[in-house]
């Protein structure tokens, strides 16, 4: 079983920067690809960034591509979403996913394993 805990998340300023952490456990990770979802209210859930542990390949959604940065740290077993420039439209429920894949993926389909989430609102 694979537990994930996000943190990072709070009340910020437009323009301002937040660094989102998911604390990943229970398996070892080599071969998996963790993801960065977020949902806002009244909207679906839909795909930010992702990661692969083993050779860190990422991928982006089009609306965050050159503001957000995720990595990981696999001493720590951690990974980080880095916003910068945030915008009102950014507020939403941030999660960290976990999928059994050596590849990115893109979609919330694909990922067996879910954080709780973490509230990130941007006011304007």
């Amino acid at each position: 079983q694979v537990q994930l805990v996000e943190s990072g998340g709070g009340l910020v300023q437009a323009g301002d920067s937040l660094r989102l952490s998911c604390a990943v456990s229970g398996r070892t990770f080599s071969s998996f690809s963790m993801g960065w979802f977020r949902q806002a209210p009244g909207k679906e859930r839909e795909f930010v960034a992702a990661i692969t542990w083993n050779d860190g390949r990422t991928d982006y959604a089009d609306s965050v591509k050159g503001r957000v940065t995720v990595s990981r740290d696999n001493a720590k077993d951690t990974v980080y979403l880095q916003m910068n420039s945030l915008k009102p439209e950014d507020t939403a429920v941030y999660y960290c996913a976990a999928s059994s894949s050596i590849t990115v993926r893109l979609w919330s389909w694909e990922y067996s394993y879910w954080g709780q989430g973490t509230q990130v609102t941007v006011s304007s």
